[in-house]
């Protein structure tokens, strides 16, 4: 059956359209005065000095931890249940990434484990706010205060999501954010690097331009990770919108919150003081439910509802990785590879679509 209800889509109306139009009629295309607006308003909006804009959020975590001083020999800690663009944006700086586990109801980073991984060679922290959620910045900002450690928010997913009422980006040293088509706000591909310090906001704009400290001069190795005016300008529509598509998915997961009612079908949790985005909408599918996670994706999808896993292989199992990356037992991760699965929460997503979602998975 067609996919009616699809597990994401993008909401671009004739405002993206009409700043997109502006800035190819000007001919300005590569990056300008629409990339420079983007960064003034999204550095306000995470409540930072410095928002850096670049062409896609591996690019960002990978500047980030060149920033950070991040380079071979060094090891840093990420969570071994994420998208593997965590893991390797650390391998790219010639670095090992040590994968640790997650809790299991925030899918985030465990502190504890964070802890026992620490080691000498141990540099930086990618705390990742998955799907939605920020990790403990509390605790891990202590980890890494207390080790001289960089701690960097692989915020990808978390766009506008608030810890006490602060917002993601604004608790590292660097938070790294992506526009990815899927994310919360798009620019189709695009990220962010966010920063307080004038340090390291000139080291990740040297980084992405080719290492230049002016026209033409070049002072170290650099990348060519600049983000285009088309994409600024697209970006500064969505980034107004934000706050709304943000209510949306909350509301929508509010519902699903309420109607899902079978065993064996956890629902995401909200951990108190954090707010949630619901960039995916996460449950988990135990085995006190009468069909597999698999099995449940097959049957909803028969129905028309797109569903995804999201991730199906902790990172320390890809064959890319290995035991090589693994920082401590993962007993978690691994697990929820196995019973997660997103549904559907965008904005699209309507009441009709919602109450559809309920009843079937209710009645599977």
């Amino acid at each position: 059956m067609t996919i009616r209800i699809p597990i994401a889509r993008p909401l671009i109306g004739p405002e993206e359209m009409d700043a997109v139009r502006r800035v190819m009629e000007s001919g300005n295309l590569a990056q300008g005065e629409a990339v420079a607006a983007f960064e003034r308003e999204f550095a306000a909006f995470c409540r930072v000095k410095h928002a850096i804009a670049v062409n896609n959020g591996t690019a960002g975590l990978h500047a980030a931890l060149l920033a950070a001083g991040v380079g071979p020999g060094d090891e840093v800690i990420v969570p071994s249940f994420t998208f593997i663009a965590t893991a390797t944006s650390v391998s790219m700086c010639g670095a090992i990434p040590r994968c640790v586990d997650v809790e299991d109801r925030s899918f985030n980073l465990d502190p504890e484990a964070v802890e026992r991984a620490v080691t000498p060679k141990t540099r930086a922290v990618v705390g990742v706010h998955l799907f939605g959620q920020l990790c403990d910045v509390a605790a891990i900002s202590g980890i890494c205060e207390e080790h001289d450690l960089a701690f960097v928010e692989d915020a990808c997913q978390a766009h506008g999501a608030t810890w006490t009422g602060l917002p993601a980006g604004s608790f590292g040293d660097m938070g790294c954010f992506s526009f990815y088509a899927t994310k919360n706000m798009t620019t189709g591909e695009g990220g962010m690097v966010t920063t307080d310090s004038d340090e390291l906001a000139a080291a990740v704009r040297l980084l992405i331009n080719h290492g230049q400290s002016r026209k033409y001069l070049h002072t170290r190795l650099g990348y060519n990770y600049r983000l285009t005016d088309v994409a600024g300008a697209m970006g500064l529509v969505q980034l107004r919108k934000l706050p709304a598509m943000n209510d949306a998915r909350v509301k929508n997961a509010g519902y699903l919150d309420a109607h899902l009612r079978r065993d064996g079908i956890l629902i995401p949790r909200r951990k108190a003081g954090f707010s949630h985005v619901y960039h995916q909408y996460v449950v988990q599918v135990t085995p006190e439910f009468p069909l597999t996670r698999d099995r449940l994706a097959q049957y909803l999808g028969e129905k028309g509802i797109g569903t995804a896993v999201h991730y199906p292989m902790p990172i320390h199992r890809q064959p890319l990785y290995g035991e090589i990356a693994q920082g401590g037992p993962c007993p978690v991760s691994e697990r929820l590879s196995g019973t997660v699965l997103s549904l559907p929460v965008h904005p699209g997503v309507s009441g009709e679509d919602l109450a559809f979602i309920a009843e079937t998975v209710n009645g599977a």
